[in-house]
This record gives structure tokens, sequence and C-alpha cells, in this order.
């Protein structure tokens, strides 16, 4: 292994003696392979979008009406008797167990579809506020990796203390809470992810979180299914106590970003994170961060950005607009689908276990396109395949074939899944290091915004047999378009300033205003 490996370093010291060294060069050498200790790695991080997915998708389980019974079969059928209209007295919620459901444990079963949905919506908003309150955070504050700690620690906490829910506003006011402390947690874990990678590796390396998202989903209609005759409270313990324990592991096993420490004047630390990540390049480390630490600036040298610079610099500002309206589409088509679909009328766990499989390919098809064509074709092809099976689904729907209209449901779910997957990669290189957590939560606010419209639009479905599908299918293609007025990224390596990205643009003859 060191023989084989003596030729690259000294071809690699070479060519660094001879060129400009950026810290963006050791990089994309140092992690030219992705080995073992990186997919561990990652595999770590990304257990964060597994718990984010369980909180996300709850209460599809922990909200849903529960089946019931008669009791007076005189007055009473469950076929075709609204409960509502019965007294008490003639019919029970089967098994006897009241508490089965948040609906039927706070009486809700005749209350207003709006208090219903209240706690769906409530984490929605306070996905929107945490989201937009966080992302003022600076990017040099704290670390990626605080941050994500923060986040996940705050969100399974949160999560724990819903169990103690005494009636439906504290638990609306849980919800509130939950939604809020998880707002970042994706984001986070995805620029964390996305900094310790090469280009080449880029797209295979920001696949597996998504993945383990989607396991968390699949897993959570298994857990769900466990626990069918225990309390809704239950299924809040079983996903909220193992992501303690994991928020507890990533403070202390988790890596830093090397890209964030180089920004923050901290290379000496940024050197040792590329050792542990890549060993086998310790020794092209060595030769380098002689040189780097010599031209390192000091804490108060490096320039400070926000996320103001997002919208006072005209390029930036008009991407980042562009970005939140094709995730806004995306947005209401990946949460609205699997909400949609009970006015299919079929089974509530096989319907959401097979949305949460369908996911999986995704990430098999994403890196192939990402590697094989640009992104701007990507994203337009994907969002107009989508859109249009959302639309056929609701017209076959209205004629009574079921099973077609949920297939083309899942080819639209699957479409949505891939189209936020190219945008996650795709933002990642429109923008520089010092503003990318920002930019990254402007994206996933948009995508929250798109979900929290979803409920109102799925209760259409209701009177309206399957018309959200159609909803969600136009605001896919629709929104989908504007990514031709975004840049072409496909090959290019991460900027760490502002000024970096501007000038890489010029370079490759891209308009920083496109």
């Amino acid at each position: 292994m060191a023989s084989s490996s003596a030729p690259l370093l000294t071809h690699l010291e070479a060519e660094d003696t001879s060129s400009t060294l950026t810290f963006d060069t050791i990089v994309e050498e140092s992690l030219s392979d992705f080995g073992l200790r990186q997919i561990l790695q990652i595999m770590f991080i990304g257990l964060a979008f597994t718990f984010d997915s369980m909180q996300i998708f709850i209460t599809v389980f922990t909200d849903a009406y529960p089946t019931w019974h008669c009791l007076d079969h005189t007055i009473c059928n469950p076929d075709s008797t609204n409960m509502c209209g019965l007294p008490r007295s003639a019919w029970d919620w089967d098994n006897g167990f009241k508490g089965k459901s948040v609906i039927s444990e706070f009486d809700l079963e005749c209350s207003s579809s709006f208090l219903r949905g209240l706690p769906t919506s409530a984490f929605y908003m306070g996905s929107i506020v945490g989201g937009v309150l966080l992302s003022t955070i600076p990017d040099g504050f704290l670390g990626r990796k605080q941050l994500l700690f923060l986040s996940t620690s705050t969100m399974s906490v949160t999560g724990i203390s819903i169990f103690f829910s005494s009636n439906i506003w504290s638990y609306v006011f849980l919800k509130f809470l939950v939604g809020f402390a998880r707002s970042q947690t994706c984001t986070y874990a995805l620029v964390l992810i996305s900094e310790r990678v090469s280009t080449r590796w880029r797209p295979r390396a920001t696949m597996i979180p998504f993945t383990l998202f989607v396991l968390g989903f699949m897993s959570l209609s298994g857990i769900a299914y466990l626990a069918r005759h225990a309390s809704w409270r239950v299924l809040y313990l079983c996903t909220s106590v193992p992501a303690v324990v994991h928020s507890i592991f990533l403070l202390f096993f988790a890596l830093e970003s090397p890209r964030w420490l180089h920004l923050q004047g901290r290379n000496h630390e940024a050197i040792e994170v590329l050792k542990i990540i890549s060993p086998e390049t310790r020794a092209y480390l060595e030769s380098v961060s002689s040189r780097l630490l010599q031209q390192q600036e000091t804490p108060e040298q490096a320039p400070r950005y926000t996320i103001k610079d997002l919208f006072i610099r005209n390029w930036a500002f008009r991407r980042i607009m562009v970005v939140m309206i094709i995730m806004f589409g995306l947005g209401m088509s990946y949460y609205g689908v699997p909400l949609a679909v009970r006015d299919i009328k079929l089974n509530i766990y096989l319907s959401e276990s097979l949305n949460a499989m369908v996911e999986l390919p995704s990430f098999v098809i994403t890196p192939i396109l990402l590697e094989r064509f640009n992104r701007r074709r990507s994203v337009l092809v994907n969002a107009l395949v989508g859109g249009a099976s959302g639309v056929l689904c609701f017209f076959l729907s209205l004629f009574g074939r079921t099973k077609i209209a949920f297939g083309l449901e899942l080819v639209s779910f699957l479409c949505a899944r891939i189209g936020f997957n190219l945008m996650a990669v795709y933002i990642v290189e429109l923008f520089p290091t010092c503003v990318r957590n920002c930019a990254m939560t402007m994206l996933r606010q948009a995508l929250v915004v798109g979900g929290a419209c979803c409920p109102i639009i799925a209760s259409v479905g209701r009177h309206v047999p399957s018309l959200s599908f159609a909803v969600f299918g136009f605001a896919m293609s629709g929104f989908g378009l504007f990514v031709l007025l975004l840049p072409e990224t496909k090959g290019s390596s991460l900027c760490d300033t502002m000024e970096a990205q501007e000038l890489r643009d010029q370079a490759l003859k891209i308009s920083p205003s496109c």
C-alpha cells in the first residue's frame, strides 16, 4: 500500500510546489479517494436524518383516526353512521383503548378539521420560525458539528417531553418546539458532510444521509405497527430516546468540517481532521501544511460573512430566490403526496411503507443523473415527469383506476425525492463555504413552507377525490421550470468566500447574474 501511494504523493508534492497552493487543492487531493473512515463518519452524521424523518412523519400515525365499533346496533352502523351524530354510549373505540391516538385521547373526533390538523401545522410553523431565526446565525458561529449537536439534542429532548402532554394545547406547543429545534438538523448535517468530500465523490456521499432519512421513514412505519396497540405517547419515546443517545455520541466522535476550520483561520486543526479522514495521504498533508500555515490569516484578518451577503449581492440574491421557488414546489409534492394518498383508500401502513421504499431507488438514480448529465437538465426533466404523474393520478382516480393511480402517485413522490436530492447537491455548488449553511437554510425553509401548505390542500381531497394530486403535480412542474435561470455547476469544486465564487464564475464564463 505504501509503495503504490508513493508515486502519487510525489506527483502531488511536485504539483503543489509549482502552482499556487490553496486549501481547496489540498482538500481535493487528500480526499481523492472515498475510504472506509469517510463512509463511517458520513453514516454516523447522517443518522441525524433518520431521527429527523421520524419527527416529520410521526403524526401520520399518532394523529390518525383510530377504528371504532358499535355498542348499540339498533341505532349504529360503522359503515354508514357518523359517530358524531350518535350518543357516546352507542359506540366505543376498538379494544376499548381511548389513548391509542391523539384524536381519541383528547376527544377530537368531532372537532373541526382545523383543530385536528393543528399539531401538524404547529410542527411546520415551528420549522418555519426556526428556519427564519436560526438562519441569522453566522456561518462562523460555533461550527458545523456544535450546531448539529444543539439541533439534534434539543429536538430529541423536546420529543421525549411530548410523552407528558396533558391536553391538546400542550401537545400543539411542544410540536411547535420540536419543529423549531429540528428546522436546521438536516441542513447542518448535509453541509458538514458535503464539505468533507471531494468534488468527485460528492454526488454519492450526499446520498448516504438521504438514504438514512428514508430508512428512518420506513422504520417509523415498522415501529408504529409494532406499537399499534399501545398509546401514541410510546411512539414518541421510541423515536426520541435513541436520538438523545445519538446526539451525545455526535458531540464526542463526529469530526468538524475542515473547510469551516480553514475559513476560521484554524488551518492546523483542518489539516489534522484531513489526516484522520484520509490517513493514507498523511505524508502529503504534512508536506503542504507548513506552506499553508505560513499564509494563514488570523481570525481578526479573516473576512466575516452573514446571511445578509445573500441579499446585498445581486447574483447571490437571484440564485437564492430561484432555488427557493423550485424548492417550494418540490416541498408541496414531497410532503403533500403521502398525506393525500389516504384518499386513494389503501391501508395506511402499507401505503406509507411503499412511499418510503420507493425513495430508495432515488439514491441510485440521483448519482447517475449528477455524474452523466448536467444539473439544470436533470432537475427540469425530473420536475416535468413528476408533475405529469401527479396530474394523471388525479384523472385516473376519478374513474376508479385506484391501482394505476397509486402507481402514478409513487412515481410523483419518487420524482419529488429525486428533485430534492439534485437541488441539495446543486446548492452546495452554487454558494461558497462562508454562506453555505445560510443558503442551505433558505432551501429547506422553502421546502418546509411548501410542506406547511399541504395539510390544507390535502384536506380538499376529502371532498374532491385526489384533486390535491393535480395541485401538487402542477406545482412541481411549474416551479421546476425556474431551474433554467440557474448557472450550470457540474464538475465544479467548492469555493470558500464570496469573492472566490465570483472569480470562479467569471473564469468559467458563467454570468453571476444568471
